[in-house]
């Protein structure tokens, strides 16, 4: 932040006053010949007068016809391609100007005069010529509103930025403050009055929100260790094409209707609340998302499915306890009230894990893994309000009104009820399943192996021109078989020039890989070009060429080492969270450890089925952002599964002290059979749909999503409890201990409730 040069005051004749020290400058523009002579040629002006030839100065016309300097810190304004030119000239006349003189352009444009930018004066107070407060005593910049109703930018100082900006606002009344980043002026607005205590406003001038938004994010950049320069400038198109974006928001459409149609139709009229609460839900994370500018990618539309997932789920385990107390002959305002009480704890267990996991994705994870992690924290939050408070406020006013609830219909009435499959006895039968997938999937791995996307591998990237308009999708199709996986297709510029990043080859850089790949790009496209091109036309890396290759690149991977890295950590710390969160919680350690190996279980499997399943599919399976936005979609469905199993094996626990540990355990994992099928059914449903509808460019992730969630359903249901199961040493007496000590809180809970 530097103070601009003081406001120029009009005058007669400016020779008649002295400037002081700090206006050198004044003098200079007011003794300028500019203003001696109005009737001069404009020629012989410009030729006396190089400089403003390219630099219009400030003035403006008095009453007596005259010109004068304009007041204020901008001294003249240039075309945007001038200012190198103007830039030249004013070192040339460096020497006549104040050594404490600095001149800055604007940073951008004013809306009245788009082509030029402002020349603003600033005065240097310190020898190395540094400003003399920098960004790094700002603590925190946002855009505001004053009382009138403008926008202006508000911000606070430390205490050691404080002190000096009293002492800078207290010597430039009425002049004006600039504040600048890497040379260039962002705003310069004036001190009415010296500001003490670090708390200030920016206010005036017309700023739109966009411009007050910009400079607070200026302020709040603090001090940067070196400057930004931009040297090149594209303008890239999205990797989904108009056509996939309208494709994918039509499959998320369906796939929305149709799960309010399933609990309509299953839950009966309580299906009705469930589909409101659910619409809530998704308002409320589409209004969060856009208050806070979040950009919408593929890992935030997988943070999404899954949010979505775990309100459906909520719903299901409130539901399907209340049908319980129902059947135990409890009246609908008691049942409803019970029901609630008994499902919080698998609710809020359920969304504390899922939680625990996005905090840690969020502060250790970067790029799409952060993304997700915000739009799945968000979501949480968002499922857990409209799930249990809005619905729960539905279903009071409907009782005090006496309307008809119902949770069922006639014809599912008895689904799910007196189930006693021997889950624990045939856990074998389950062991040898999964390892048998297991193995499949590690001699895949070690024999096919996965196809790395751009994003883990990086490539080469092509910007090729046609004849006519192209779609991304169909340019995508073209490649696939030539370059043995899919690649990234972009429109870049206009909607006939495209960008194609591909990884074919890409460890391998000599002549020949790349006259090859030049051939077969040049085979797969050239039934794109209306009037046909020829191989050497379409490989001509020259810019003046009107179609084919205009530039070629190597990239390298957007997944970095360090990212992939964090990544890595992140997840891994996660699993110990996990684990240790559900030790506590259910007071055994084989309970956290069953859910840590399910949701190791779960992960390999379905990078298993990337793998074999590589080549044979329809769409691109590439190991991108998407895949790893899936596999952590899995593990926060998969543990959630879990946990509501859990709970209710420690329910049963409490409720049969007497029964062994496995007939507890089946009991838990028969009672919850409804909730387990139809929360999977609902989210399977919706990746069904994605999967078939919502084109190419996220089947894959899609696919990931749906072999993930089916095999996080079976594990929650068939190996989780079962490990922890085998892992208890000597199981009935573990059983009776945990009883008597659910036994002794219950007594102890009654104990105070008397009290």
């Amino acid at each position: 932040i530097y103070p601009a040069t003081a406001k120029v005051e009009a005058k007669e004749t400016a020779k008649e006053e002295k400037a002081e020290s700090d206006s050198e400058l004044e003098d200079i523009i007011s003794n300028d010949s500019t203003s001696a002579d109005l009737d001069l040629d404009l020629a012989e002006w410009e030729e006396n007068n190089p400089l403003f030839r390219y630099l219009m100065p400030a003035f403006y016309s008095g009453q007596d016809g005259r010109q004068y300097p304009s007041e204020g810190a901008a001294v003249g304004m240039a075309r945007i391609r001038d200012t190198a030119m103007v830039n030249k000239l004013m070192k040339e006349v460096s020497t006549v100007f104040p050594r404490n003189a600095k001149f800055v352009w604007t940073n951008k444009p004013e809306s009245a005069t788009p082509e030029y930018l402002s020349l603003v004066a600033l005065k240097q107070t310190s020898r190395d010529g540094k400003a003399p407060l920098s960004g790094d005593v700002i603590t925190d910049a946002r855009q505001d509103y004053d009382q009138n109703g403008n926008v202006e930018v508000t911000m606070m100082m430390n205490s050691e930025g404080a002190r000096v900006w009293k002492n800078l606002t207290g010597q430039n009344i009425d002049r004006q403050i600039a504040i600048t980043l890497d040379d260039y002026v962002y705003s310069y607005p004036s001190v009415r009055q010296e500001i003490a205590g670090g708390r200030s406003s920016i206010s005036g001038g017309g700023m739109t929100v966009e411009e007050a938004q910009d400079i607070a994010n200026i302020l709040k950049a603090g001090k940067l260790p070196a400057p930004a320069r931009i040297i090149q400038e594209e303008v890239v198109g999205p990797s989904l094409g108009q056509e996939s974006i309208n494709s994918g928001l039509l499959s998320f459409i369906v796939a929305f209707l149709l799960i309010f149609v399933i609990m309509f139709v299953y839950y009966n009229n309580s299906g009705f609340v469930a589909d409101l609460a659910l619409l809530c839900n998704v308002f409320f994370i589409m209004g969060i998302l856009v208050s806070i500018g979040a950009v919408l990618t593929l890992p935030g539309i997988a943070g999404i499915v899954l949010t979505i997932g775990m309100a459906v789920d909520s719903n299901v385990i409130i539901f399907e306890r209340i049908k319980e107390e129902l059947k135990n002959g409890k009246g609908p305002k008691l049942a409803i009230n019970d029901g609630y009480k008994n499902a919080y704890s698998a609710i809020i267990d359920g969304n504390i894990t899922t939680l625990i996991t996005a905090v840690i994705l969020y502060f250790f994870g970067t790029g799409p893994v952060r993304g997700f992690a915000t739009t799945l924290m968000i979501g949480i939050l968002c499922s857990l309000f409209t799930s249990i408070f809005i619905t729960k406020l539905i279903y009071t006013k409907r009782l005090e009104n006496k309307k008809d609830i119902r949770f069922e219909r006639a014809f599912n009435a008895n689904w799910f009820t007196n189930c006693h499959f021997d889950f624990v006895g045939k856990r074998r039968i389950y062991y040898i399943i999964s390892l048998c997938v297991i193995i499949l999937g590690t001699v895949s791995l070690l024999t096919k192996g996965l196809s790395k996307g751009v994003d883990f591998a990086g490539g080469r990237s092509y910007v090729v021109r046609f004849d006519q308009d192209v779609k991304t999708v169909d340019i995508q199709n073209a490649l696939s078989d030539a370059f043995e996986s899919t690649p990234e297709v972009k429109t870049f510029g206009p909607n006939k020039q495209v960008k194609i990043t591909t990884n074919y080859k890409v460890e391998e850089s000599s002549a020949e890989v790349e006259n090859e790949i030049t051939q077969k790009m040049y085979e797969s496209l050239k039934g794109f070009y209306v009037d046909g091109i020829t191989y050497e036309d379409f490989a001509a890396e020259s810019s003046e060429k009107f179609v084919g290759i205009l530039n070629i690149t190597k990239v390298g991977p957007t997944i970095a080492s360090d990212m992939r890295n964090r990544a890595y950590w992140s997840v891994a710390l996660s699993l110990v969270c996990i684990f240790g969160y559900i030790a506590i919680r259910f007071r055994r350690w084989q309970f956290g450890l069953g859910g840590v190996v399910a949701l190791a279980h779960d992960a390999f499997i379905a990078i298993s089925c990337y793998s074999i399943f590589w080549g044979i599919l329809p769409f691109s399976l590439d190991l991108n952002q998407s895949f790893v936005a899936a596999i952590l979609t899995i593990i926060g469905y998969s543990i959630n599964a879990s946990v509501v199993i859990f709970d209710r094996v420690r329910e049963y626990l409490g409720l049969y002290p007497k029964n062994s540990l496995k007939d507890n355990i089946n009991g838990a994992i028969n009672s919850t059979l409804a909730r387990s099928v139809m929360s999977s059914a609902t989210t399977l449903i919706v990746l069904l749909v994605i999967l078939f509808m919502g084109g190419e460019s996220i089947g894959g992730m899609a696919f990931a999503l749906f072999i993930g969630i089916a095999v996080g359903t079976y594990s929650s249901v068939c190996i989780s409890s079962n490990i922890a199961y085998d892992l208890t040493k000597d199981k009935e007496v573990v059983a009776k201990k945990l009883a008597k000590n659910m036994q002794k809180e219950a007594i102890m809970a009654n104990n105070n409730k008397v009290e």
